[in-house]
């Protein structure tokens, strides 16, 4: 008869390992850690500490969620082809509850709101997120730099939190548990007259309304 065990016997064992920090200070949080195979999530465990690990086998994906009292819950996604020497190693920042989460890998087409396909797997965090925290209620804000018009950059803002939306939706996270802000260039985060400054001001946020 076919076995699992049989599988996992055969298969390459995999250490999935991290810290879970504040994104702030980097001071390590206590959490309430859950891993699942992902998407299905027939294989699962739960911890409770700042630190995280445990053996995959196989090519599946997993997730692995962290919450602590008075911070957002956040998701990140391991892929066995990430190992390097049979280990992955994924630190989880925890940002305080009333702060935004600000979608670092998030890349458009210049000037436009289509979303490269380089960002989908911090796209599939979120979900996945929401997916394990059904309560949970976000805002997505659009920000642009500065340079053109505003009335222009406030539309660009707004159709790429749209399109974030959008894929949400399409991954089936109800419409109605994600609202969408545009700020154009009018709220920078950087001030400087350079590009990386400017890189920093095109970005996209995430706001939890409700949790």
């Amino acid at each position: 008869m076919f076995s699992v065990w049989a599988v996992c016997a055969n298969a390459q064992e995999i250490t999935v390992q991290g810290d879970v920090v504040d994104a702030i200070r980097g001071k390590k949080l206590k959490s309430k850690i859950v891993y699942k195979s992902y998407p299905t999530g027939g294989i699962s465990g739960t911890m409770n500490d700042s630190t995280f690990s445990f053996s995959i086998f196989g090519s599946s994906k997993y997730q692995v969620t962290a919450e602590a009292e008075g911070y957002i819950p956040r998701t990140v996604i391991v892929d066995p082809k990430e190992a390097k020497s049979n280990t992955i190693t994924r630190h989880i920042e925890l940002t305080s509850a009333g702060g935004t989460i600000v979608l670092n890998h998030l890349i458009f087409s210049q000037g436009k709101a289509v979303i490269d396909p380089k960002s989908f797997p911090e796209l599939d965090e979120v979900v996945a997120m929401l997916k394990e925290n059904t309560k949970i209620e976000i805002q997505l804000e659009g920000h642009t730099d500065n340079r053109g018009n505003a009335e222009a950059n406030l539309k660009l803002s707004q159709s790429r939190v749209d399109a974030v939306k959008k894929y949400m939706v399409s991954k089936g996270i109800g419409k109605n548990r994600i609202r969408t802000k545009a700020f154009g260039g009018s709220q920078p985060i950087a001030t400087e007259d350079t590009e990386e400054a400017r890189a920093k001001n095109r970005r996209v946020e995430m706001r939890v309304l409700k949790d």
